[in-house]
């Protein structure tokens, strides 16, 4: 295929670019060479100690940011045995490779890539399903290779290219098609610096999220009673001399049911106006399905509402509990908890012991949940005034943790933003 001689432009420049010439539009595999990779699995790598250190294509989905400095990330080692002289030379990354995810299931993940910024020296090597992508020439700024393949551009080409059913799948040969869009390289570094910017703010206010997680989870230790415990390490000043807490089971303080779900070929059952939570939106205010009042009342669905305790029972939240959102009904995934004693204070006691309980009924991720195992488990509860004390304070907390995480999505969704105006959006 000819290289592509026209330019294009973003719709967003910084000021001393504005007058610049357009972008150049550049087949990926003029402007890189691909270095073969190893197919080390899983069980040839550790976390402990080695000479080589591997990048698995799994990290580079969950976990590695797209400017990959290694003192900043956690990266296995090639397993004890593997020195440095049994990989060619050449297969060490290099400041400014690009290292591509070459396979997965979900088409938003396929060649997700990173761009290494810093090896610090240490010897590191492109593994399991991955493309390893080097510069021709030096036409790269730093960091700016990184965040153009996040561009909606890029990724939706390389979604394009992909092949496979159930595992999408790109090889160098397609990859090395696609078209990237290069300004020069002072805007470049000006673009990268910006986003990098940006993300040092993102990053710095998730860790005050999980700094306020942390905190709250600290708290829920200290004022909820150990396993065994009728009396928590901290009560608040006017219930320091009152009585233990009494422990009970769930199904003695709670009614519990779970619904079903209405048959799928009676289409008079759905698309009306009651909302149909599955055991993944119990904690959504809204449901990617309603039902008619037919549904409802010709069903095994049941009505919850607003307020009421929603336990996930099997799925992959197994465990998981909120308090519904919404009026609504329910399918037999989930079950619903009702009581007299404070709503809060039992999903927060809950949650705190939920991996305690999934970790006893559900061992090695196997079996689920039922309404029976709920209501076996035993709790200590104090007086409701003490309850509704607790409850108050943990939901001020939330609401702090709550505001903090949409400053952090606010950030992201900004960042979102701001990449698709400063990199042309054109696909091929």
């Amino acid at each position: 295929m000819p290289e592509r001689k026209k330019g294009v432009v973003p719709l967003l420049r910084f000021p001393e670019f504005r007058d610049a010439e357009e972008w150049k539009v550049k087949r990926l595999g003029k402007v890189y060479r691909f270095i073969p990779t190893n197919s080390l699995s899983r069980d040839k790598l550790n976390y402990a100690h080695g000479r080589v250190k591997n990048i698995h294509y799994g990290d580079i989905h969950t976990k590695f940011r797209p400017l990959f400095d290694i003192n900043n990330e956690d990266v296995p080692y090639v397993n004890d045995g593997t020195s440095p002289e049994q990989f060619d030379q050449d297969a060490f990354c290099m400041n400014g490779d690009v290292i591509f995810a070459d396979a997965s299931e979900d088409v938003d993940d396929i060649g997700k890539a990173i761009e290494i910024v810093n090896t610090d020296g240490q010897k590191l090597v492109a593994g399991l399903h991955t493309l390893h992508a080097r510069p021709i020439g030096l036409e790269f700024s730093p960091g700016f290779s990184g965040y153009s393949f996040q561009t909606r551009g890029i990724r939706k080409q390389i979604q394009r290219e992909s092949q496979g059913a159930k595992v999408l799948g790109i090889s160098v040969k397609r990859l090395a098609t696609i078209s990237i869009y290069v300004p020069g390289k002072k805007e470049q570094q000006k673009i990268a610096d910006c986003l990098s910017s940006l993300d040092k703010v993102i990053e710095l206010e998730a860790q005050k999220l999980e700094a306020l997680k942390t905190h709250k989870k600290g708290l829920m230790q200290q004022l909820f009673p150990r396993e065994g415990e009728t009396t928590p390490r901290l009560r608040f000043p006017e219930f320091r001399d009152a009585e233990e807490w009494e422990v009970k089971r769930l199904g003695e303080i709670c009614s519990t049911f779970s619904g079903g779900t209405p048959s799928s070929s009676r289409k008079e059952y759905y698309g009306g106006s009651i909302p149909f939570i599955r055991s993944a939106e119990i904690n959504q205010d809204t449901t990617e399905l309603f039902l008619t009042e037919e549904g409802l009342e010709n069903s095994s669905a049941k009505q919850v509402v607003k307020g009421d305790i929603l336990i996930a029972l099997y799925g992959a939240n197994s465990g998981d509990g909120a308090l519904s959102k919404i009026d609504g009904a329910i399918n037999q995934a989930i079950l619903c908890l009702r009581s007299k004693f404070n709503h809060m204070f039992i999903l927060d006691y809950w949650r705190l012991r939920k991996n305690e309980i999934v970790t006893q009924y559900i061992q090695g991720g196997q079996g689920n949940l039922s309404a029976e195992i709920v209501k076996s488990i035993a709790f200590a509860f104090p007086t409701l005034p003490e309850q509704q004390k607790i409850a108050d304070f943990f939901s001020s907390l939330d609401e702090i943790i709550d505001l903090q995480a949409l400053k952090v999505k606010a950030l992201k969704t900004h960042k979102k933003g701001l990449m698709q105006q400063l990199f042309p959006q054109e696909v091929d």
